[in-house]
């Protein structure tokens, strides 16, 4: 009976002008799970270089779809799993997983504990990157929120502290504490001519403070994350190498929404360092790199959202010559929203220099070789509950 109900609210909510969630009652509890999902293929061409796909013969390997659900167990626990599956080049493969999962107790509203597959609190949009409904940009700035590197920056495995504390005066502050590891998938850190053939990151913990100033619709924060991240890596004719990698995220963040214009910008250095047992061979080192972006989108109307951003990317702040030293990405986005389930996107990107690309999908062919100025063409359409 359960099959039924939930088979009869896809379908329900696939028809034009159903409602946006569904409600499937448990009389067991006299509560009700929340059910809401969603469709969203899309399409990828690039003039020059191959950019998460094949892209230069134009791709559609550019598909996500999930389904999730939250239950309210009693008037302060609930619990909630999504489930999702993506088509992205050469990741994913429509292969299903837990995206998301959680138990949510809150105390007050100050303070409440989640524990399980957590979203990651880092910026402003990472914890609301998966969903396409949200934002009016397809592809969220790249510099601070890479698509392709998804599966392990979305959530973590662990727990939780969060709370919201208001003031007349001062307006509200948010903050959320977290801990735990992150699972990475071995298969998706092949590169050409060498192989990972263990991955583990013994922790990861982090926090987020976002400021709700007395100013309607102006908000500030600070997210601050440190992981370990451990690999054996193989190269050709040699023995396998343990490798060691300490890494602290940081990223300032300023929004502003007012009436129907959204303004939004971030700052953010990401220090990495390399440790290894064969040093002759890998040797250690220390990286940091600069990222940021600025974006505006505007709601013309109820169906139309025009967006643009722009967003640079230095893998190190030391040295910002030559195309595989910097990526500048000059990105504008048309949002048609055909009515309560339907959208569509149309975006075009310009970039300048190829410091983001994968050599996995260039056949190869060193950063430095790859075309300096191209363009990214991307359609993507949601249907979503």
């Amino acid at each position: 009976m359960g099959s039924r109900r939930l088979l009869a609210a896809l379908l329900f909510a696939a028809l034009p002008g159903t409602a946006s969630a569904a409600d499937i009652d448990v009389p067991s509890t006299e509560r009700s799970v929340e059910v809401h999902g969603f469709v969203s293929p899309g399409f990828i061409v690039t003039t020059a270089n191959n950019y998460l796909a094949r892209s230069k013969r134009g791709s559609f390997e550019f598909t996500e779809v999930g389904i999730n659900f939250t239950v309210p167990i009693t008037d302060k626990l609930r619990t909630g799993v999504q489930l999702f599956a993506r088509d992205l080049g050469p990741r994913g493969n429509y292969s299903p997983k837990a995206d998301w999962f959680y138990l949510d107790y809150r105390f007050e509203d100050w303070l409440g504990v989640r524990a399980g597959r957590v979203k990651i609190p880092f910026g402003l949009y990472n914890d609301s990157s998966d969903i396409d409904a949200a934002r009016v940009p397809i592809l969220l700035p790249q510099s601070i929120y890479p698509i392709d590197n998804r599966d392990f920056l979305l959530a973590q495995t662990g727990g939780e502290v969060y709370g919201r504390v208001r003031s007349r005066a001062l307006g509200a502050l948010e903050y959320r504490l977290y801990g735990g590891t992150i699972y990475m998938d071995v298969g998706a850190q092949t590169t050409v001519g060498s192989q990972v053939t263990a991955i583990d990151v013994p922790y990861v913990v982090g926090e987020r403070l976002l400021w709700e100033t007395p100013i309607d619709g102006l908000r500030a924060g600070g997210s601050l994350q440190a992981l370990r991240l451990d690999a054996t890596y193989n190269l050709p004719n040699q023995a396998p190498i343990a490798l060691g990698i300490p890494a602290v995220l940081w990223v300032g963040s300023v929004e502003y929404a007012v009436h129907d214009l959204l303004l939004s910008a971030e700052y953010s250095r990401w220090i990495v360092r390399l440790e290894s047992n064969e040093p002759a061979v890998v040797p250690a080192s220390r990286s940091v790199s600069e990222r940021a972006y600025g974006m505006a989108s505007y709601r013309v109307n109820d169906w139309l959202q025009p967006g643009v951003y722009y967003s640079l990317y230095y893998p190190d702040v030391k040295r910002r010559s030559g195309r595989e030293a910097m990526q500048h990405d000059v990105a504008a986005t048309l949002r048609f929203d055909v009515n309560h389930n339907w959208l569509v996107k149309l975006e075009g990107h310009f970039m300048s220099g190829t410091a983001a690309l994968g050599a996995d999908l260039n056949d190869g062919r060193p950063r430095s070789q790859l075309e300096r100025n191209w363009g990214v063409f991307l359609v993507k359409t949601t249907a979503h509950f």
